[in-house]
């Protein structure tokens, strides 16, 4: 496991406010599109806010973060909420999910290029991938500055692009920049 990125995240969420924390909006607005029950993962879950809402809609939930701190959080508002997580501290880099592993996996603020294969495959036939992060064409200066983990136009749709899509938003900087989903780019997709 790479300590200095353990240690930057365990720093930034030990220093967070820890309310409970919302799921991301691909996976809050779009929840009835999840199966009634089946495993799944909150990858680089961060305080789990994606992992809290797929254990409130009944799933078996595995939450893996880099971040021991913020794991630790993510038990708490389990237990305070009455739901089961599994949580694991987890570098997806060195060890990526099993092949076949999840029937959802739930992905946000997260891009690393390299284990997008890893990740789908990961998810079994007719499993579902909700994927939001930051795009290169954001309005705002949210999210990372480093552009290696800012996803050019249409990239997360192309990373889908074999399997059925069912939902996608990117609106970066076209129309009425004050309205919308800004600033990142989001998909639901469906493995064949």
């Amino acid at each position: 496991m790479n300590n200095q990125t353990k240690d930057k995240w365990d720093r930034h969420y030990d220093s967070c406010s820890f309310d409970t924390p919302l799921a991301a909006v691909v996976l809050r607005e779009n929840q009835h599109l999840l199966p009634s029950q089946g495993e799944s993962l909150d990858l680089a879950c961060g305080r789990g806010g994606n992992a809290l809402c797929l254990a409130e809609n009944g799933l078996q939930v595995s939450a893996w973060d880099i971040s021991e701190s913020a794991l630790k959080h993510l038990s708490l508002a389990a237990q305070k909420n009455n739901v089961t997580i599994n949580t694991e501290s987890r570098d997806v880099s060195e060890r990526p999910p099993a092949p076949a592993s999840f029937d959802v996996i739930v992905v946000s603020h997260f891009l690393e290029r390299a284990q997008i294969d890893n990740i789908k495959n990961a998810i079994r036939h007719k499993g579902l991938i909700f994927y939001q992060t930051f795009i290169k064409d954001k309005v705002a200066e949210t999210g990372p500055k480093n552009p290696d983990y800012l996803l050019d136009p249409n990239e997360l749709l192309y990373f889908f692009n074999n399997w059925r899509i069912i939902h996608y938003r990117e609106e970066g900087k076209v129309g009425l920049l004050d309205k919308g989903f800004r600033n990142q780019a989001m998909i639901i997709a469906q493995k064949p």
